[in-house]
């Protein structure tokens, strides 16, 4: 068997694949930078405990980064699917708290927008709704 990186060829499949490599750079950030994606994330860890700095490195960074590379890695369309929808829950998430806890200020509204671009591109492409 060969191994081959499956470059992307069409329009849509750029999009998805652009929106895996910066869920790849989202997790990055997080493994070798936990105290600056703590503090764009709005989250200060506590002194006198780490464990708010290990879960930066293994929940914010661990799960981005290897749905990123199956993404990147695979190219197949379930796990674009995957990707698009992880961003889109996130968004919902998102979206609920502005409403029900009154967090509708510019971060949020940044944020939110920044989990739709992410969200948006993959699910189309995965569903086959651009190509």
């Amino acid at each position: 068997m060969e191994l081959a990186f499956p470059w992307p060829y069409s329009q849509g499949e750029w999009l998805a694949w652009s929106a895996a490599v910066a869920t790849v750079l989202v997790g990055l950030l997080a493994l070798f930078a936990p105290g600056t994606t703590l503090k764009l994330l709005r989250l200060e860890p506590r002194a006198d405990r780490s464990g708010g700095v290990a879960a930066a490195r293994a929940d914010l960074a661990g799960f981005p980064i290897g749905l990123g590379l199956a993404c990147i890695l695979l190219a197949q369309p379930m796990l674009y699917i995957a990707l698009g929808l992880a961003w889109a829950v996130a968004a919902f998430g998102r979206l609920v708290s502005m409403m029900s806890d009154g967090g509708n200020g510019p971060y949020n509204i940044v944020m939110l927008a920044i989990e739709l671009v992410l969200a948006a591109p993959a699910v189309l492409f995965g569903f086959g709704l651009i190509s």
